[in-house]
């Protein structure tokens, strides 16, 4: 079937808008924002003691009331559109953080013709008046929601447009190829080609290869961005909550000689690297009749199953390394292989061992003392950059661009597949047109309104 591709409609009406785009609650300051083509006027209903207009981008003191008297008093800074976030007119006011003065400021501005905003209707905006493309558009949200400085990165990196340049200039491929096979559809009579089918070969093979990279990168950006989950499992007493512990330098999980005493998963977040981890404390594995222990078991498999980094702890004390690397090889297949798992032997200051000449996968610590705890994090840091495939290099953090770059691959493949066997351009020109729209999709270039509406619905109110 063929795709039709229709102009983008803008999805709201010109109004005035307002929010509170600080979180709500009780702060020293609160930042209500206003944008559309009514603000100058909205502005003055509550700041009536402002000159006509304010010089842009420089913040002035104001009085603000409503209906009833006074509200507060705070800085206002407007800026004129195009040149402004949304690229309409913005207005911006800081005020004291109470939260009713925040409601009624809010309240005096819908008074005076304003409506309340929805849920990222501010960056919406920025989009449909082309400040932002889409791709920009969620790295706002992702950069507000970044909780590492590695996430912090990877979300200014795509703010900046890298990542959406790269996009467009495989999509601006593609066009130029569509453009010749579809050329030739025009002249089906005369038998000609104006698309050698050895470059189109080659030009598809790179942009393939691209695509690929993008969808590899995945791994390394979700890791980022989501926090990379590492699951500690072992024997109950092996110190898996020593260790735990240790690593949040507090007393985060009950610490008991009583083998059991952890019978669910603890879960807890450090930045290690610059990279945010989630570590989860899981029950001792053992072999166990208790009801409520076997299903703390069963849960601590199905934690493993789904970390990134799976730290397999031994006893040091008690267990040789061969019977652990035994217990290691019994992990991997209960888990599968997508976990990188690390056999790590506790409890060295008991056993008086340290690692040892052809042992090198198994690594010795002391979660009691601290020994080894540097390597051991470093392990950490140094798996999660092993996932990036170059320093410097694109990141694909956003699982709906994947799937698109994902659509996209397969459409090119499928072109590759039809200029091998011979179709006809008319086909090929399917393939290479329905590639152009999923790439598209991911910046904005294609785009529909039910895609834009579960994108924005995401952000916060005020932004």
């Amino acid at each position: 079937m063929a795709l039709t591709f229709a102009p983008l409609q803008p999805m709201y009406q010109p109004d005035t808008i307002a929010a509170l785009s600080t979180a709500p609650g009780t702060g020293a300051i609160a930042v209500v924002r206003i944008s559309g083509p009514d603000t100058l006027r909205v502005m003055h209903a509550v700041a009536p003691t402002l000159l006509l207009t304010p010089q842009a981008r420089e913040a002035v003191f104001v009085r603000l009331r409503d209906a009833d008297g006074p509200v507060d008093e705070g800085l206002l800074t407007f800026f004129p559109g195009p040149h402004s976030y949304t690229g309409e007119d913005v207005a911006e006011i800081s005020i004291h953080g109470s939260p009713y003065i925040q409601q009624r400021l809010l309240d005096a501005l819908v008074a005076a013709g304003a409506r309340l905003a929805m849920p990222g209707e501010f960056t919406q905006r920025a989009y449909l008046n082309k400040k932002l493309d889409l791709s920009q558009a969620e790295a706002v949200a992702d950069l507000i929601a970044s909780g590492s400085r590695a996430a912090h990165q990877l979300a200014m990196q795509q703010l900046r447009g890298g990542y959406s340049k790269q996009i467009d200039e495989l999509r601006d491929h593609l066009v130029s190829l569509s453009a010749l096979v579809e050329l030739e559809l025009d002249f089906g009579e005369e038998d000609v080609q104006f698309a050698d089918r050895a470059e189109l070969m080659r030009l598809l093979d790179e942009i393939v290869a691209v695509c690929n990279s993008l969808i590899d990168s995945f791994r390394y950006g979700n890791a980022v961005k989501q926090g990379v989950p590492v699951a500690i499992v072992g024997a109950p007493n092996s110190g898996k909550s020593t260790l735990l512990n240790a690593l949040l330098q507090e007393d985060r999980a009950i610490v008991s000689d009583i083998p059991g005493t952890t019978r669910d998963t603890v879960e807890e977040t450090i930045q290690l690297g610059g990279v945010l981890f989630r570590f989860i404390d899981t029950a001792g594995i053992r072999h166990t009749e208790d009801t409520v222990e076997r299903l703390g078991i069963e849960r601590s498999y199905k934690r493993a199953a789904e970390a990134s980094i799976v730290v397999l702890l031994g006893d040091a004390s008690t267990l040789s390394e061969g019977a652990f690397l035994t217990s290691a090889q019994l992990l991997r297949k209960r888990i599968g292989m997508e976990p990188v798992i690390i056999p790590v032997m506790n409890k060295a200051d008991l056993a008086g061992t340290a690692d040892k000449p052809g042992m090198e996968e198994v690594m010795h610590i002391s979660a009691r003392k601290g020994t080894g705890l540097d390597r051991l994090k470093q392990r950490f840091v140094e798996h999660v950059r092993g996932l990036q495939s170059a320093e410097g290099s694109i990141v694909v953090t956003n699982a709906r661009h994947v799937e698109a770059l994902t659509k996209a691959r397969a459409a090119l493949l499928s072109a590759k597949q039809g200029v091998q066997k011979g179709i006809s351009g008319e086909l090929l020109a399917t393939d290479l047109r329905e590639a152009q729209y999923h790439l598209g999709s991911i910046t904005g270039k294609i785009t529909v309104e039910d895609l834009l509406g579960s994108i924005f619905s995401r952000f916060c109110i005020g932004k």
